[in-house]
């Protein structure tokens, strides 16, 4: 995105953002865009994480050589990662891919098929109507989302630890409840209410300008979730510098 498109891009989220027409009509989108955002992505990000959260504690068993380091420390090293980075980072770049997509397809294709000229003729402010539902779903159900990525992404270190014998449960369970610094969770959840705001604004904006037919669609698709997975691993780069 250069500096021209990142013009547009802020006027676009400035119209966004003006006093909705019809309250009740904006309402009912929002609850809409959440139950797609949030249940419709719950089963995919619980199987990611549960079989992440599994992997990490393999691997970090595999990495302690030392008999002298108590295994304990795998459970702390996995509850950290999953809170501060893998949970908001990984479901993040994993939305992107299936909600980003979706919307930069559904507004490019109302653009293509001149449904936004309709509402703007209608006097309908089309920015706000079509993206504003989608962004307060995003920053709303990510940082849940993020919440259950967290627990069972531990949850899964915690099966896969105990099935492959790399860790016993008591061993497991005192390392993830020995020195647990709270902060950790304010910091997943501002990126994950950053990557949310990014996963529905970045994609929508694609959509809304795109021009010509299906094969600019597609291409306008393919560009949104790039533009969005970079833009997330900055942001993720900047948060952790600032909070931590």
């Amino acid at each position: 995105m250069n500096f021209t498109n990142f013009g547009r891009y802020i006027l676009l989220l400035k119209s966004v953002f003006r006093r909705p027409e019809k309250l009740k009509i904006y309402l009912k989108e929002i609850a809409k865009q959440m139950d797609y955002v949030g249940v419709g992505s719950l089963g995919l990000i619980a199987i990611i994480s549960t079989f992440i959260g599994a992997v990490m504690t393999l691997q970090i068993a595999f990495q302690l050589v030392s008999d002298f380091i108590p295994k304990t420390i795998i459970g702390s090293v996995n509850r950290d990662s999953s809170i501060l980075e893998l949970s908001p980072t990984i479901s993040a770049i994993v939305l992107a891919g299936k909600i980003g997509s979706a919307i930069s397809s559904e507004i490019g294709s109302m653009r293509v098929t001149e449904q936004i000229d309709a509402l703007e003729i209608m006097g309908i402010n089309a920015p706000g109507y079509l993206i504003l539902p989608k962004i307060i779903s995003g920053i709303t159900m990510v940082p849940m989302l993020v919440i259950c990525s967290m627990f069972l992404s531990i949850a899964g270190g915690y099966i896969g630890g105990s099935i492959s014998g790399a860790v016993t449960p008591n061993e497991y369970i005192q390392g993830i409840t020995t020195d647990f610094n709270p902060y950790t969770i304010v910091v997943a959840l501002v990126k994950a209410f950053v990557f949310g705001f990014i996963i529905t604004s970045v994609p929508a904006y694609e959509g809304f300008y795109v021009r010509g037919g299906a094969l600019e669609v597609s291409q306008a698709s393919t560009r949104a979730v790039v533009i969005s997975c970079i833009s997330i691993l900055v942001c993720d780069y900047l948060v952790t510098q600032l909070l931590l």
